[in-house]
């Protein structure tokens, strides 16, 4: 049998933590739940948990600082609970590295979908998924730059570079198309599968992200096509 796969549960509301533990639970996830940000940090190495639902306001350390910490050893993905709906509130969540933004008040059913969609994307595909069909692996190859969809990895100057899931299934997505233009709308659907109630600086953030990490090359660039969208343009 297979074994459950493991979220932990960071919220100082224990009524609000029970509720989501006990809608994953009838899912066949196992959980922990923890009450402050100390304790998250506490416990992440020893519960190596597959995913991480992060409350923002929480005592002590907050959930951003959390999240801080967490990016800095692991690409565990991450998604942030909180009652601020701002764009603001929401780029900073996702530029420090989370997967995804679940404002307050949830419906628990979406929570768990989003749980599931988000393990999805995450969760490297095993050999025996790919019954031994090369065409089954997903490789784009440039100059100087290899991204691998089927196993998550990314080569850059023959060098490894980590990436968290979306800024690298958003890079791939890209460059598989090269010189075709997407509009914002059109990544977010793809690549999130679900809108972000309009907020379109989700894409940006992650193109913004991706920029930092691979700077202009002589043969290729991720290109802004001002009012329209992004491509991965060649030379």
């Amino acid at each position: 049998m297979a074994e459950k796969q493991k979220i932990m549960i960071v919220d100082d509301d224990e009524n609000i933590a029970e509720l989501i533990s006990l809608y994953l639970i009838k899912e066949c996830f196992e959980t922990q739940i923890v009450h402050d940000g100390e304790a998250a940090l506490s416990l992440f190495p020893h519960f190596e948990p597959d995913l991480i639902l992060l409350d923002l306001m929480l005592p002590g350390i907050d959930g951003y600082m959390v999240c801080r910490e967490i990016r800095r050893t692991s690409q565990t993905p991450i998604i942030m609970l909180s009652a601020k709906g701002e764009v603001f509130d929401k780029v900073l969540g996702l530029e420090l590295g989370a997967d995804d933004y679940i404002i307050k008040p949830f419906d628990a059913k979406e929570l768990v979908a989003r749980v599931k969609a988000v393990l999805r994307r995450t969760s490297p595909q095993r050999p025996d998924d790919a019954k031994g069909d090369r065409e089954a692996v997903q490789v784009v190859r440039y100059p100087d730059l290899i991204i691998n969809l089927t196993n998550y990895s990314v080569t850059y100057f023959g060098e490894s570079v980590d990436l968290p899931p979306k800024e690298l299934e958003l890079l791939y997505f890209l460059a598989s198309s090269p010189n075709q233009v997407f509009t914002r709308e059109q990544l977010l659907d793809h690549i999130w599968g679900y809108s972000y109630s309009g907020d379109t600086r989700t894409v940006d953030v992650h193109i913004k992200r991706l920029r930092e990490k691979f700077k202009d090359h002589p043969d290729w660039e991720l290109s802004t096509v001002w009012g329209v969208g992004y491509k991965f343009r060649t030379r």
